[in-house]
């Protein structure tokens, strides 16, 4: 199937489109093998798509379609870094823009539940910043936004 570590996501029916959503979206992403029910079974039927292999962002990924007995939750997120807003733009608006919601601190959903944050590096480094005073501000700022303002972030560290 994938390698010997591979992250398993459990939707309602729509691994397939999921798993082509997050290839469109994300560079270094693709769809790989679809596996089918080989018979039918209690919840569905032979031919059902029961597993499909996809890349996110290099991370080997399974799209299981388990049904509803379990849903996604911010206990488990991809963290996407972004090199400037341009591409933390575009990949927010992605997400959200495609029946997602957007959150707090650079984080959102996709529209089957996944959480993710786009995090651009220079919070990152922000965050990790020798003078500690402009760490908070970094911080403090960020906590005031949904999508990053990487400008925004830049002047709190300036201040």
């Amino acid at each position: 199937m994938t390698g010997k570590n591979t992250i398993c996501l459990w939707y309602e029916g729509t691994a397939v489109e999921a798993a082509q959503f997050y290839a469109r979206t994300f560079p270094d992403s693709a769809v790989g093998a679809v596996h089918r029910a080989p018979g039918d079974y209690p919840a569905g039927q032979q031919g059902d798509v029961l597993v499909v292999a996809f890349t996110v962002v290099g991370i080997p990924c399974i799209g299981l379609n388990g049904g509803p007995q379990f849903k996604h939750n911010e206990s488990f997120s991809f963290q996407i870094a972004t090199d400037d807003q341009a591409e933390t733009d575009r990949l927010w608006n992605a997400i959200v823009g495609n029946g997602g919601q957007a959150s707090a601190c650079g984080w959102c959903k996709d529209r089957w539940g996944v959480s993710w944050q786009i995090t651009p590096r220079i919070l990152t480094a922000s965050l990790a910043h020798p003078d500690r005073a402009a760490s908070k501000r970094a911080f403090d700022a960020m906590m005031t936004m949904g999508k990053i303002d990487i400008a925004a972030i830049e002047a709190a560290l300036k201040v």
